[in-house]
């Protein structure tokens, strides 16, 4: 488990329980998916589903912006369902490595999923939160063998047995 001080929320203890919770590393996966909500509800009732069409386009120049919003857009209400329940559990999961971890992890996977998605995706408008969900899978169980420590088996092991059959 990491140290103390990294999983205290930003702000210290005089900070209101919202600051607290929002700034704490599950209340960042829970900011992130509220986020994605409310860019699906802005999509679908304000923007007329313009905004999926800022995916990563693979090898386009004007796709490249796509790897930064990838991540919160979605094809439609189905898709970001199918996504919100992997993103919370495999994201909580690295979550109780800490906000420093989770954000490192988060971002790392974003930008190279989505630069290899860029590169080697087929033809298309790539968009959602699947290359997060799987990164944090792969992050989940690549942390039990390169860390060799106990505490990365038991959120591996969560995975492995919620989502092992989605990787076969």
């Amino acid at each position: 488990m990491s140290d103390q001080s990294e999983l205290e929320p930003v702000g210290g203890d005089d900070s209101s329980p919202i600051v607290r919770l929002l700034t704490s590393s599950i209340g960042l996966v829970a900011a992130m998916l509220a986020v994605m909500w409310a860019v699906e509800v802005v999509d679908t009732f304000v923007a007329d589903d313009e905004l999926q069409t800022n995916g990563i386009l693979p090898r386009r120049r004007d796709g490249l912006d796509g790897i930064a919003w990838a991540p919160f857009l979605h094809v439609g209400w189905d898709h970001l369902t199918a996504n919100t329940v992997p993103f919370a559990v495999l994201g909580g999961l690295v979550a109780i490595g800490g906000r420093r971890r989770w954000l490192a992890v988060t971002i790392v996977v974003a930008l190279v999923g989505g630069a290899l998605t860029w590169l080697l995706a087929r033809s298309g408008n790539h968009l959602g939160a699947s290359g997060l969900v799987f990164g944090y899978f792969g992050y989940l169980v690549g942390a039990v063998v390169f860390e060799r420590r106990f505490w990365p088996v038991v959120p591996a092991a969560i995975a492995i047995i919620l989502y092992g059959g989605a990787i076969v």
